[in-house]
């Protein structure tokens, strides 16, 4: 790597052209992760009903919660492998990327055994309602059954955009995402099958995307190259892996706990409150597309140029990104806002699901351009190897102030908008702490001492 200049440097040409030509295969390989995602709901719901709809509809907190703090590690793993991508530091590459493959392995065979053990607990303890219990059960047990294929296909995704390639997974997206809805229809519209069918073809899904990320990376002929026989764990690499991801997988784990708590609170709604707020979240989820692809973006910009020492460029790019995505998430939310009651009805057409899921459409949606920059600003910091600084911020106002403000108000004012006020107001207030930090704190020196390079 001394001796070649790797095309997907991000630490030289022009600053706005690198960003986005990162950042847009992110978004259409999240667009079609989130296809992925809604195919399931949206096939259920059309062949299965209601019931089928809101036991697959209210996964997306469980499953995040127990995602989470993996991908939050992931995260870490890839400031890491991006600052000594950055720096052309080739050995450190290479020991990064085999450390992070070690312990996703043993990541993914923990979490399957978690999962399929405590699914019930957890249903339980958030109140899904009887009719949709089982349904619920099952598919979540064969969903983390194959814990193993998401949890590698997000860390070998992780290690190509930490070098700057969002391409090659976005072609590898697009196949499984296709392959998904592909056996969806067949084992549920075709065969009769039901939502465990739904899981199982994710699963497969998730399984393919997997091999074919880390075929690409066994290929690779630069130092991010995978060699089975290499994979193991560094205890100084993953020192630095924990360092930098731990923060980031709390964070999502606490924050994902806090949802569950918000799901807790529908699920005393009924049936028809779960359904529409589900159907709603998989909507929600492409309005969330400009704000993550931009997010990841600046985790790795920032990563590879604080690495190249490239410090103005760094914050250049941080302002650039941030400015994009609160515009274009503001108007993704504005979209949502007027169309959402025709959105919904093509997961279910019974009109309480239409009237929950818009209400709370048109509760937050005109408030995406908060959690644009809440996000961004996040990205940033972790990019910067400041991690602790979002998670105690979103630790903060996240999960402890969310939870505390549904615990007290819903009681005061029982009704289920008062729940969906959770996120704008938490929202709100994650962004001025992060914009005071941005604005005062220095937030790029000192970041020699902790890239170790």
């Amino acid at each position: 790597m001394q001796n070649e200049k790797p095309a997907t440097l991000l630490t030289e040409g022009s600053i706005w052209r690198k960003i986005i030509a990162f950042a847009v295969p992110i978004f259409f390989g999240n667009l079609f992760q989130q296809l992925y995602n809604t195919a399931d709901s949206l096939i259920v719901g059309n062949f299965v009903g209601s019931d089928a709809l809101a036991a697959v509809s209210s996964s997306g907190n469980l499953i995040f919660l127990m995602v989470g703090f993996f991908s939050g590690i992931s995260m870490g793993a890839g400031v890491v492998i991006a600052r000594y991508y950055g720096a052309r530091s080739g050995k450190e590459v290479s020991l990064a990327v085999h450390t992070l493959t070690a312990f996703g392995l043993a990541a993914g065979v923990a979490l399957t055994i978690a999962g399929v053990l405590v699914t019930p607990q957890i249903l339980r303890w958030m109140g899904t309602p009887e009719s949709v219990f089982p349904n619920s059960v099952l598919y979540f047990r064969i969903y983390f059954a194959g814990s193993l294929g998401f949890v590698m296909y997000n860390i070998f995704v992780g290690i190509l955009q930490s070098i700057g390639d969002s391409r090659r997974p976005l072609m590898y997206l697009i196949i499984s995402s296709v392959t998904n809805v592909a056996l969806d229809l067949l084992f549920i519209a075709v065969m009769g099958m039901g939502v465990g069918a739904a899981a199982f073809a994710t699963v497969l899904s998730q399984f393919a995307s997997a091999v074919l990320c880390l075929s690409r990376l066994m290929r690779a002929k630069e130092e991010y190259r995978i060699v089975l026989k290499e994979i193991r764990f560094d205890r100084n690499m993953m020192r630095q892996i924990i360092s930098n991801g731990f923060p980031a997988g709390v964070q999502n784990s606490i924050i994902a706990l806090a949802n569950v708590v918000v799901q807790s609170n529908i699920n005393v709604f009924g049936m028809t409150a779960v359904a529409g707020c589900g159907a709603y979240s998989k909507i929600e989820g492409f309005g969330f597309l400009p704000i993550t692809c931009f997010a990841l973006s600046l985790t790795t910009f920032i990563s590879q140029n604080l690495g190249a020492k490239e410090y103005g460029r760094a914050k250049k790019g941080a302002k650039f990104g941030i400015f994009c995505s609160i515009i274009t998430a503001e108007l993704v939310g504005i979209f949502i806002y007027i169309f959402i009651p025709y959105l919904v009805q093509a997961f279910d057409s019974n009109p309480e699901v239409i009237r929950y899921g818009t209400t709370q459409a048109r509760t937050v949606t005109l408030f995406y351009f908060l959690l644009a920059f809440s996000h961004c600003l996040a990205g940033i910091f972790r990019g910067a190897g400041k991690s602790m600084v979002p998670m105690l911020v979103m630790l903060a106002c996240w999960c402890v102030i969310r939870i505390s403000y549904i615990t007290i108000a819903v009681r005061i004012v029982p009704v289920i908008r008062t729940v969906f006020w959770a996120y704008p107001l938490t929202w709100s207030l994650s962004s001025v702490i992060f914009l005071v930090y941005f604005l005062k704190a220095d937030w790029i020196h000192g970041f020699e001492g902790q890239a170790g390079a």
